[in-house]
């Protein structure tokens, strides 16, 4: 199957805005840009078919992305005429394993490989019906459209035009438990965060504790340890004590965060720790869900084994969540993803 550069350059950029974690999607890409014939397309499929059935290894093609360094790491060996480059990479199988490892059981290697495809992730942002429509050739009867088309032609009828509502991002706000309990998730999660603070201007992100703290502009720095330094200048309670429900009466009770809080989709992510009274965390988490379109709360002892849900903050706030999930594990961080996609 001969495959021109520029069809090459167009399936990678399409497979970095898609992600890796939708076969289906990338396999349609494939279609789109690699393929210029039947033959072409049957010979794609198999290739597809066989890379994501997990086949044995002397069988699986060259996995050919590494997830550190940047970059693919190959050493030319002297002597061999065709220059075998000899791939140094991660194998599928060691991804797989990466992917299911709790984020606080990580080595410093498997760290900075889990940072390097944290920064890989594509956000997809959850949307909503705009008031505004545009013409299309299926959808609502666009009264006022027809109507101008008929007097530029002095009344007589004519093509009945149509329209189709549009759909715009939501907003989406982050607020970051860094007390002590979530110390060995909080880089990660702040991680996250920056990778849809960055992407567009309707994400805010906020660090909470024992007071919050508003982290949205130094989370918009492209580079991610730049991010992150320029945020620890600023958030004065790190890895201190936790009183959430004092946190969500600060941040609702300001006019500013309180506005921005009302339709959009509010993701919490902490363990629920609570030195407070869990009264008012829980009065306040019914404000927020009667404000916000979603509330997503992301506690990162969830996904272990045995976890159960009886934390006093937890019993609290579960009554106004929508959608409980984990957040201890590259799966998880994905899994996160495709729900805030659909919120």
């Amino acid at each position: 199957m001969q495959v021109a550069q520029d069809r090459a350059i167009a399936f990678v950029k399409a497979v970095s805005r898609i992600g890796l974690d939708h076969p289906r999607a990338i396999h349609i890409a494939g279609h789109a840009t690699l393929c210029s014939s039947p033959e072409d397309r049957a010979v794609f499929d198999d290739v597809v078919s066989a890379w994501f059935a997990g086949l044995d290894d002397d069988r699986r093609p060259h996995q050919l992305r590494a997830i550190r360094d940047g970059g693919m790491n190959a050493e030319r060996h002297e002597g061999d005429t065709d220059h075998v480059l000899v791939q140094r990479t991660v194998v599928a199988s060691s991804i797989e394993r990466l992917r299911h490892r709790d984020i606080a059981d990580l080595d410093d290697d498997e760290r900075a490989a889990f940072r390097t495809i944290v920064e890989q992730i594509v956000p997809t942002l959850p949307r909503r019906t705009s008031r505004r429509c545009r013409p299309s050739r299926r959808g609502v009867f666009d009264a006022r459209r027809t109507l101008r088309a008929e007097l530029k032609h002095h009344g007589e009828p004519g093509e009945i035009r149509r329209q189709r509502s549009t759909s715009r991002p939501r907003r989406l706000l982050f607020l970051i438990d860094i007390s002590g309990s979530m110390e060995p998730y909080a880089d990660a999660l702040l991680r996250l965060a920056h990778r849809y603070a960055f992407a567009t201007s309707t994400v805010g992100v906020y660090t909470i504790g024992t007071r919050v703290t508003s982290i949205t502009r130094a989370l918009r720095i492209r580079d991610t340890e730049r991010a992150l330094a320029a945020m620890a200048e600023i958030v004065p309670d790190w890895s201190g004590g936790t009183r959430l429900g004092e946190a969500f009466g600060s941040f609702l009770g300001q006019a500013g965060e309180r506005n921005l809080a009302r339709g959009a989709v509010v993701v919490v992510l902490s363990d629920g720790w609570e030195q407070g009274d869990c009264h008012v965390l829980g009065t306040q988490a019914a404000l927020m869900s009667r404000l916000a379109n979603r509330v997503v709360w992301v506690n990162p002892q969830r996904g272990k084994p045995g976890y159960e849900p009886v934390q006093r903050g937890i019993v609290a706030v579960l009554p106004y969540v929508d959608d409980f999930v984990s957040g201890h594990s590259l799966a998880a961080f994905l899994e996160l993803r495709e729900v805030l996609a659909n919120a």
